[in-house]
């Protein structure tokens, strides 16, 4: 089966389900599988070390699918400086066909992936934002709602109004994103408007995944109730899983005086690297969305999104069809 939508066809993938970039776990191996099995990958630009780093990781992903993917390229204050022009000129360079930027707008960089023929995806949390991106010339816009993890910004709007809002409000393609792991919610984001679904949550689930087997296991064993929400007070909302170091983050925090000086140590990228390498799940944080609920198995790639089309299918032929027929 192949399922067209406007994402489907502007990236010449079979499935519209998109596997997100996420830091420290989309290298080539999570995307390569993603692409043999239909579907589009990205990449974790800031993943590697330095961009020369990414145009070898990206040859790497080559060596393992000849479909097409992406690379995600997250602008974000950090306490070190990124060269983020010269990561961009290397995704620009690689012949990538698709680049999905996140937090910061990616103005100063358009001329970049212009110049190259590179479309540009951004990952917005309000309509505003999207509207900016859509203004920027960007091809297409991922709607993350609340339910998301890592940064679902601060308006507090989950999915289900998020999305139809972006919808209507854009001319532009719509990705759907935050609270999505099944053929359920893939199809309740195309009838809200969605041309493709991403999931980031639920792809970390996944055989292919180059984390370890204890984050996953944890995954399975999470409901709805294991996130939490940290960095409010910095206006730099992070969803996270809802361990002893994010219980201490939100605790200091909620002092009312907290400043960031008071929770680096405990935020620290390093930290959370360890959690995803040695499996200790207390020894940083790390990201987990709303979506880890609905994690009951860490199937292989190809298993999850031949699943989530197998059973949309079958959803939509026997239950939705049936009701309103």
């Amino acid at each position: 089966m192949v399922i067209k939508t406007a994402i489907t066809e502007m990236f010449e993938i079979k499935y519209p389900i998109i596997q997100s970039g996420m830091q420290r776990v989309s290298t080539a191996e999570l995307v390569s599988s993603v692409a043999n099995a239909g579907a589009l990958g990205f990449l974790s630009a800031l993943t590697q070390p330095s961009p020369d780093a990414l145009a070898d990781e990206i040859a790497r992903t080559r060596e393992m699918t000849d479909k097409p993917f992406g690379v995600n390229l997250t602008l974000l204050p950090t306490l070190n400086p990124v060269p983020y022009e010269a990561y961009a000129q290397v995704i620009a360079d690689s012949g990538v066909p698709v680049v999905e930027t996140a937090g910061r707008s990616p103005g100063a960089l358009m001329h970049i992936f212009e110049q190259a023929g590179v479309k540009v995806v951004h990952k917005c949390t309000s309509i505003k934002h999207a509207k900016k991106a859509e203004a920027l010339g960007c091809a297409a816009v991922t709607i993350d709602g609340f339910e998301a993890a890592g940064h679902p910004g601060e308006d507090d709007v989950t999915s289900l109004v998020l999305l139809p809002r972006a919808v209507d409000q854009l001319s532009i393609p719509v990705i759907a994103c935050g609270g999505f792991g099944d053929a359920r919610g893939v199809l309740a984001a195309f009838a809200l408007g969605a041309e493709a679904v991403a999931m980031g949550t639920r792809f970390m689930a996944t055989q292919e995944a180059p984390i370890h087997p204890n984050v996953k296991r944890q995954l399975i064993a999470a409901s709805e109730l294991d996130t939490k929400l940290i960095l409010r007070s910095f206006r730099n909302t992070a969803r996270v899983y809802a361990n002893s170091i994010a219980e201490d983050v939100a605790r200091i925090e909620g002092k009312g005086n907290a400043v960031f000086d008071d929770i680096a140590p405990l935020v620290s990228g390093k930290r959370g690297a360890e959690v995803l390498t040695s499996g200790d799940l207390e020894a940083g944080i790390w990201w987990a969305g709303l979506s880890s609920g609905l994690v009951h198995d860490v199937p292989t790639v190809g298993d999850l999104i031949e699943r989530l089309v197998s059973e949309s299918t079958k959803i939509l032929q026997q239950n939705l069809v049936s009701r309103f027929s």
